[in-house]
């Protein structure tokens, strides 16, 4: 009988856990993560830009919110540094340069998840520009030339779609991303720089607390 007594106790206290594992995936949780963007640019319009990838940091904090067992939302405060390398020509003057764009980006993605540890991830995000940067590496233009290259209007909000899955290994969080502007950089239409819209893929590890 003793021995019953204590099987009974300890299904009690194994179904007290199970539910209390259950109830906890179905919370809104809170993470940060930080990774690397391999950005580019495409949909360009202009003289000689490469399709060298420019390689920079991303970070911030997302928060998974639950909307059943298999859909949830999940909005992201991001720091990106995005960028291309490229090339031009001022009358014949030719140039290489680098280009690094700092970005905060919101994305708000829908999760789909087919299994615990996989949430598959898709939606739209808007970024603001927060910092621009341009190097010339190579050439002969002066230096009036290089300041109208680093002082080109160029829009300062944009917004695209990005998608991509997390793998959950609680408390880790390996992500993965591919993003795409819909806005080319020209906003106004007095930008001097070629036509793009940029491209990237992000690869971040986090933590959910």
């Amino acid at each position: 009988m003793e021995a019953t007594n204590k099987f009974k106790i300890l299904l009690i206290l194994a179904t007290i856990l199970c539910s209390g594992s259950a109830f906890a995936q179905d919370v809104p949780a809170f993470g940060i993560k930080a990774g690397v963007n391999i950005s580019n640019i495409y949909d360009t319009k202009g003289e000689d830009l490469s399709d060298e990838y420019k390689v920079g940091f991303a970070g911030g904090a997302f928060l998974s919110i639950p909307l059943g067992t298999v859909v949830g939302l999940q909005p992201e405060v991001m720091y990106s540094k995005k960028g291309y390398r490229g090339s031009g020509f001022i009358t014949t003057v030719g140039y290489k340069y680098t280009r690094t764009f700092d970005y905060l980006d919101v994305p708000i993605l829908l999760q789909i998840k087919p299994s615990e540890n996989i949430t598959l991830v898709a939606g739209p995000f808007f970024s603001w520009l927060l910092h621009k940067r341009v190097e010339i590496k190579d050439g002969s233009i002066s230096v009036e030339q290089q300041t109208q290259i680093k002082n080109s209007n160029i829009r300062k909000n944009t917004f695209g779609v990005t998608g991509g899955l997390d793998v959950i290994l609680h408390p880790v969080v390996l992500s993965g991303r591919v993003g795409f502007d819909l806005r080319d950089n020209n906003g106004d239409g007095t930008s001097t720089d070629p036509r793009f819209k940029n491209t990237w893929f992000q690869a971040t590890v986090g933590v959910v607390f």
